[in-house]
């Protein structure tokens, strides 16, 4: 998964992938199925919301990343793709031990509706994640991203997930400041106090 570039049609500043793509799901559909339970009265796993995140771009193992606009551009294509991808999840499968891929199917595939809220969850998350690259490239400077950064947040508000719209308002405009910003007393900071965000090592 690290060696598929994500973005394909578009100029970026920095490159991504999807291993790192699919952890920043990962963690940001743990957190969405939190704020379900904690805020709005849900009763979600924020531990299979994880894992079916980690696994949600799989079979691009296979097939590489389609670019969006190629792959909605009509139903026919849609339709094609979606059968590859399944092909792809099949695959992927297969090559695992037998006794292994009761437990494994589950992650790869649909499954069935008693996580399809799960599932949503992570759509959610992936359209996030999304998001978020195209406010870091924006912020470098790269127009680019402008389209993409607006038509992802209408996608993510017309999914009407509560969780998803609190991540909206509450969370996602800390990803617009530095490290140093979020920490807060910018006192610090100004009386050399603070290494700065851009010397630091996590």
């Amino acid at each position: 998964m690290k060696h598929i570039r994500r973005w394909g049609l578009m100029r970026c500043t920095r490159e991504e992938n999807l291993c790192e793509h699919s952890f920043e799901t990962a963690v940001l559909a743990h957190a969405l199925a939190v704020l379900r339970n904690e805020r709005f009265g849900g009763s979600v796993s924020p531990e299979r919301a994880a894992a079916l995140a980690l696994f949600h771009d799989a079979s691009e193992i296979f097939t590489g990343d389609l670019p969006t606009p190629v792959k909605y551009d009509n139903p026919a294509l849609r339709s094609a793709y979606a059968q590859v991808e399944s092909h792809a999840r099949s695959r992927l499968l297969s090559m695992l031990p037998e006794d292994l891929r009761p437990t494994y199917r589950p992650l790869l595939e649909e499954g069935g509706p008693e996580e399809a809220e799960l599932r949503r969850i992570v759509k959610a998350a992936d359209k996030l994640s999304a998001l978020i690259k195209c406010m870091e490239e924006r912020r470098a400077g790269n127009a680019e991203f402008s389209r993409a950064e607006q038509t992802l947040r209408r996608a993510v508000e017309d999914m009407r997930l509560p969780e998803a719209d609190c991540f909206l308002t509450e969370f996602l405009p800390s990803y617009a400041l530095t490290l140093d910003e979020q920490e807060g007393d910018p006192t610090e900071i100004t009386e050399g106090k603070d290494t700065g965000s851009h010397e630091r090592e996590l």
